[in-house]
């Protein structure tokens, strides 16, 4: 089990603005937004022969729930580029997958309000079942088109290699 310290001095939770995502050893560009990571356990319920009046709950398959992730339409061609690799309409008979390189495990870093890394967690064996390249367009609208990918995944964990900041003071010393 880990040896977790607390610091004492920190009393509020982390903001959920400060993020990154990496897959492929580097930094996506403009992710803007990130799906909760949420995993739920069926529940099997089952009873005892002599014990007809109550039933027992034991866990059952785990699942765990596809990730969005959200950014500002750019000319970065990531988002697409891996979803191209699931389907890649257009590229011939037997080519329209890669199934060798469809799959990559994806990090997400938590930032406390300094900029310091203060959570990690690994998404396992994500690939992309929807992408939406374009939003729908609206000339009376003011708002920044947005694309998205949804990443089916086969589970998480929290990296606890990544260990609690010491916060920097601006008191005086």
């Amino acid at each position: 089990m880990a040896d977790f310290t607390i610091n004492a001095t920190r009393f509020d939770p982390y903001k959920n603005f400060k993020f990154r995502v990496k897959w492929d050893g580097r930094y996506v560009a403009g992710v803007s937004k990130v799906g909760a990571l949420r995993r739920t356990t069926e529940v099997v319920k089952h009873r005892h022969g002599g014990d007809p009046s109550t039933s027992r709950k034991s866990p059952g398959r785990t699942e765990y729930e596809a990730i969005t992730l959200e950014r500002g339409v750019t000319h970065d061609p990531d988002f697409e580029q891996w979803a191209s690799k699931v389907w890649n309409w257009g590229t011939g008979l037997g080519a329209e997958s890669s199934l060798k390189d469809f799959r990559k495990d994806v990090i997400i870093e938590v930032y406390n309000e300094a900029g310091q890394l203060a959570l990690a967690y690994t998404v396992y064996r994500c690939w992309v079942s929807e992408f939406h390249a374009l939003p729908d367009l609206d000339a009376n609208a003011h708002a920044v088109a947005i694309q998205s990918i949804k990443l089916e995944n086969e589970g998480w964990q929290r990296d606890l290699a990544v260990t609690e900041p010491t916060e920097p003071s601006f008191a005086p010393s």
